[in-house]
């Protein structure tokens, strides 16, 4: 674990790194970065390194528009994929305004903030995700198609799967910046592939998953190919999901997954703008896999959320309605904070749903809670959540 300056120039001259990217995402979850040279990284740990906030989406007009990034040691990584001499190492950072404060639109802040909430509770939350993406063709001039690298289904092999060799080199990408894959497969689109991380820590894990779609873009872009990570690149064929599992662990050993389970479901409408972000999220919600209604159950597909067959440290929620469109750092410092706010009033979860929601009868459905139907109705949803203010700035709900 790096810790300090001198941690990080010891680093770069025994890896012979010439390029530092420090990088931050904005509020939809875009990675940014900012690269330096060595011999500026003592003013970037010191005053930070300036950047136009005004050109950065939501951050604010040209008013005021200086802020400044700060490194975070201990995430400094090399890329693997850059060149092996002169190489280029990336470090997250916080933002700062001029005058050292933070700045309030900093989404992993958001996150720390929660995660240290919980921890004053002595509680701690660990996450997982599983991303699915599309891998298509590219035209003879090098723009990105709509044409799938191939014609395979759910869990196929070569020749059909001609995605296998990609993400075995995303994956050793990935563990070379010790990130741990545990499974990766070909999903039911053509092209369609889905790749699912081991557990760790809030911020690990956001941080991990802004790491993967740059892994997973680059390696793609090196083969000739581009990926999607929007929800419905294929109008007629499965969307994609990015499934969060989360899992809590008290300081007595206490199972606390029932209240958990109950107060990320009593918010989950309120939140919905911010875990699925984009107007085509909702074209994908209802259809192939992807949930609807606010349901639960244990392994059942159709639900909302299930309850995965796993046991001891293995056993955990999988919340199925976020897409890979999601702002991770802003999503998991809301499911925190429901699951704070479940835990805390002791509450108890609905009777599980053990129906197929996609074959149900309608007069079965009409009697249940539904997700919102756009992205408008669950803006409104947002921006009328005392919840939701509570916790997430007002740039966040516009």
């Amino acid at each position: 674990m790096y810790e300090s300056l001198n941690d990080i120039l010891s680093f770069i001259e025994e890896e012979d790194v010439r390029f530092i990217r420090l990088a931050f995402v904005d509020i939809a979850g875009t990675q940014k970065n900012i690269s330096i040279m060595p011999d500026e990284l003592q003013r970037a740990f010191e005053d930070g390194i300036a950047f136009d906030a005004s050109s950065i989406r939501g951050f604010g007009d040209e008013l005021c528009s200086d802020l400044f990034l700060k490194p975070l040691p201990q995430t400094i990584e090399i890329l693997p994929w850059r060149p092996s001499e002169g190489r280029v190492a990336r470090m997250f950072c916080n933002i700062c305004k001029p005058d050292g404060t933070p700045f309030e639109l900093d989404s992993r802040r958001l996150l720390e903030r929660a995660v240290k909430a919980a921890r004053k509770k002595g509680l701690s939350f660990n996450f997982g995700a599983e991303f699915e993406f599309y891998l298509f063709k590219r035209g003879e001039d090098g723009s990105p198609t709509k044409i799938p690298f191939d014609n395979a289904g759910y869990m196929d092999i070569a020749p059909e799967d001609r995605g296998e060799d990609i993400r075995r080199e995303i994956c050793l990408t990935l563990l070379d910046m010790d990130i741990f894959p545990e499974s990766s497969h070909h999903e039911m689109g053509p092209g369609q592939n889905e790749i699912d991380f081991r557990y760790s820590g809030a911020l690990t894990s956001a941080d991990n998953a802004v790491t993967f779609k740059s892994v997973v873009s680059s390696i793609s872009d090196i083969n000739g190919l581009c990926a999607d990570f929007s929800p419905k690149p294929l109008e007629d064929k499965s969307g994609s999901g990015l499934h969060i599992n989360m899992s809590v662990n008290s300081a007595d050993g206490e199972d606390l997954t029932r209240p958990m389970l109950a107060g990320i479901l009593s918010r989950v409408r309120e939140i919905t703008a911010f875990l699925n972000p984009s107007e085509d999220s909702y074209k994908r919600l209802g259809r192939d896999k992807a949930p609807k209604y606010v349901t639960w159950s244990h392994e059942n597909r159709s639900q909302l959320i299930r309850i995965p067959a796993a046991k001891g440290e293995y056993r955990r929620i999988e919340l199925r309605s976020p897409d890979p469109t999601v702002n991770l750092y802003v999503a998991y410092t809301l499911l925190i904070y429901a699951a704070l706010e479940g835990i805390e009033n002791g509450m108890e979860p609905p009777e599980p749903l053990n129906v197929n929601l996609y074959t149900a009868p309608s007069e079965l459905t009409a009697e249940l809670a539904a997700l919102p139907s756009s992205l408008g109705e669950a803006k409104v949803l947002a921006r009328e959540s005392e919840f939701v203010r509570r916790y997430i700035p007002a740039g966040y709900l516009v």
